[in-house]
């Protein structure tokens, strides 16, 4: 079999909040493209000269939040001409962004629960007109779960705003939905099985990602057909429409009649020994490293 890419520089760890996630996912990665004998190497945006990637002929993108999965890396690489692994600079600048994913999810009718943005001086009370509490506060680009805070309380509400618009400009308050979590994973722009996500504490949090091993995960999710089917679909168009392509992960809520709302999409989504992407593909007859080959093969520029 022919690889195009020979010469791979794998980005990882970079500066934002989800730097060792990166790094963890980076070096399994790394490890992968090694044993498939291609030539590779690990490159840290945070202490690497961005200008030595004009040695490599492709780069895997594997780094998490801002800065990485926001858009601007993939800029940089566009204007280098260097192909890379994921959605290109637009769509992940949009994908990063929940806020405003979840307005053009909304202008084109596909479900998301509710939400409303917030500014440092939105008042509990502006917010409850609209959003019944308990729900949820959101600093809009952040990813692994990190910014993100359950508010119960007028008390709660104020303090946690001030911590959410430490993490990011753009801040929005969003409707819990009591259901099912499920997450369908999209590789060469065809979805892969779905998983169902269960954990211990109730809700799928940075901790139940990559600390804890009692989240439970069945891939693939026992669902009726029928539903199966509604989230596939529904998961190719929110990652398309916001212009996403190669892979990525799309999250759900389910409510009790079968009733899906979209979360999010992931555009550079781990490849961690937590991660879903992984163990989905391995549930479709993928290994890891097919996986990583697979990914690589999206690369464009």
């Amino acid at each position: 079999m022919t690889i195009k890419y020979q010469n791979v520089a794998v980005l990882m760890g970079g500066n934002s909040n989800e730097r060792e996630i990166s790094l963890e996912s980076g070096k399994a990665v790394l490890k992968a493209l090694k044993s498939l004998s291609i030539k590779a190497q690990a490159f840290d945006p945070k202490f690497d000269d961005l200008a030595l990637l004009d040695q490599f002929d492709c780069a895997f993108i594997c780094l998490h939040g801002k800065d990485g999965e926001d858009g601007k890396i993939q800029s940089y690489l566009d204007s280098m001409q260097l192909p890379y692994t994921g959605s290109n600079a637009a769509a992940s600048k949009i994908g990063m962004n929940k806020y405003e994913s979840k307005t053009i999810w909304s202008s084109k009718k596909i479900p998301t629960p509710k939400f409303k943005l917030v500014e440092k001086d939105t008042s509990f009370d502006e917010v409850i007109l609209e959003i019944k509490p308990p729900f949820f506060l959101k600093a809009s680009n952040s990813g692994s779960s990190l910014g993100i805070y359950r508010i119960n309380t007028k008390e709660e509400f104020d303090r946690l705003l001030i911590d959410a618009l430490k993490i990011d400009d753009i801040v929005f308050a969003e409707e819990m939905i009591s259901g099912r979590e499920y997450t369908v994973p999209i590789l060469q722009n065809k979805t892969l099985p779905i998983i169902e996500i269960i954990p211990k504490n109730g809700f799928y949090d940075y901790e139940a990602k990559y600390i804890r091993d009692d989240t439970i995960f069945i891939c693939p999710a026992n669902i009726d057909q029928s539903l199966k089917i509604k989230l596939d679909q529904l998961a190719l168009d929110a990652f398309e429409l916001i212009g996403c392509s190669g892979w990525g992960r799309v999250d759900f809520l389910v409510k009790d009649i079968d009733e899906p709302f979209i979360i999010e999409v992931n555009t550079i989504p781990g490849m961690t020994s937590h991660s879903l992407v992984p163990l989905s593909a391995k549930n479709d007859g993928i290994n890891f490293e097919q996986l990583v080959l697979n990914i690589l093969k999206t690369a464009h520029v």
